[in-house]
């Protein structure tokens, strides 16, 4: 009985040593990368890092296209006009100084208006000859007149410029109003300034003109009232009188 209890316990020992390689031989033939170990912390941290580099990367791009926008519009404000109007200005101004340089007998200079007023507007002499006078009475009325004309032909010249002025302004504040830019405003801005300083300079041709005829006018009625007097002076004042002396009415025959 003990015998077969023995060998009963042998065999199943030995059926189990023989079974214990093919239980574990499953475990031991599978490679190690063939598991595959989920960490939903790590994946979390994971997911946020891209996130946060995702963003980084859409905050360049945005900071990328901020620059680019703000270059191009410093190249629109450094954009020059492409319009001038200066030298049509100029050719304006140099037409009314030609006109003042035009000016007749007595031109716009210190100088000349001390000669002339000395020589034909003091004080009439006493001594002068009634041809001298009516020659000086004379010379001052064509002073007088000349002045008159040269004012007519600057004012001509003044309203000559308004339809040329009126045009560079029209160009202009289209200019002004089109401006890509701070440069192009600001070089319209000052071209109009000087559209007004050109404006301002015939305003002030106009009235130097219209000026210097009326004081042309005006010394030419003072130095003829003064003459006035002075040849009323010369036919008041006594003569010599009769004289008596010899006449031959017929001849003697000698």
């Amino acid at each position: 009985m003990m015998i077969r209890h023995s060998r009963s316990r042998a065999i199943l020992m030995t059926a189990t040593m023989l079974a214990a390689p093919i239980a574990l031989s499953p475990i031991l033939a599978t490679p190690a990368y063939a598991l595959i170990v989920f960490d939903p912390s790590n994946y979390a941290q994971n997911v946020i890092q891209a996130a946060r580099a995702l963003e980084q990367i859409n905050h360049q791009i945005t900071s990328l296209q901020n620059e680019a926008t703000m270059l191009l519009n410093q190249a629109r404000n450094l954009a020059s006009l492409p319009f001038s109007s200066l030298q049509q200005l100029q050719q304006s101004v140099q037409k009314t100084q030609q006109l003042l340089g035009q000016a007749q007998n007595i031109a716009f200079d210190v100088q000349r208006i001390d000669q002339m007023f000395a020589q034909k507007y003091a004080n009439v002499s006493m001594s002068a000859s009634d041809r001298q006078l009516i020659a000086d009475a004379r010379s001052r009325w064509q002073n007088t007149v000349g002045g008159l004309q040269d004012a007519m032909r600057v004012q001509a010249g003044v309203v000559g410029n308004i339809d040329t002025n009126r045009a560079q302004m029209s160009n202009l504040v289209s200019q002004s109003q089109g401006a890509t830019g701070a440069l192009q405003a600001t070089q319209a801005g000052n071209q109009l300034l000087a559209l007004q300083s050109q404006q301002l300079s015939d305003l002030v041709a106009l009235v130097s003109a219209n000026g210097r005829a009326d004081a042309l006018t005006q010394a030419e009625r003072a130095a003829a009232a003064e003459q006035g007097r002075e040849q009323r002076r010369r036919f008041l004042t006594p003569g010599s009188g009769y004289q008596p002396g010899n006449a031959t009415m017929f001849n003697s025959g000698n």
